[in-house]
């Protein structure tokens, strides 16, 4: 188990205002993987642990412990669909690209 992760997964989902479903979905996985990540009871792949850091927008340092802090800038998504979140973020990696 490592150590804060299962706590930092459940906080950035819910920070998101995703379900254990709606996270499962994005990474291609079932709920209850994404459960059993959020209650400590097993760690993800390094494949689903970086999906993860690309979903919450924060760095796999932060989730594995290495860094305290998590920068995220925020936009309200709440009216979103997943699909509408996960277009606006390609959107935004994008735009980071193209620099």
């Amino acid at each position: 188990m490592i150590k804060g992760l299962n706590e930092k997964l459940q906080a950035l989902r819910k920070q998101y205002r995703l379900s254990q479903k709606d996270v499962a979905r994005a990474i291609n996985v079932s709920p209850s993987i994404i459960s059993g990540y959020e209650t400590g009871e097993r760690n993800p792949s390094l494949e689903n642990l970086l999906a993860l850091s690309y979903l919450y927008r924060c760095s796999t340092d932060y989730l594995l412990g290495k860094e305290k802090e998590v920068f995220i800038e925020t936009v309200d998504t709440s009216k979103l669909s997943l699909l509408q979140i996960q277009r606006l973020s390609a959107f935004i990696d994008s735009l980071s690209q193209s620099k």
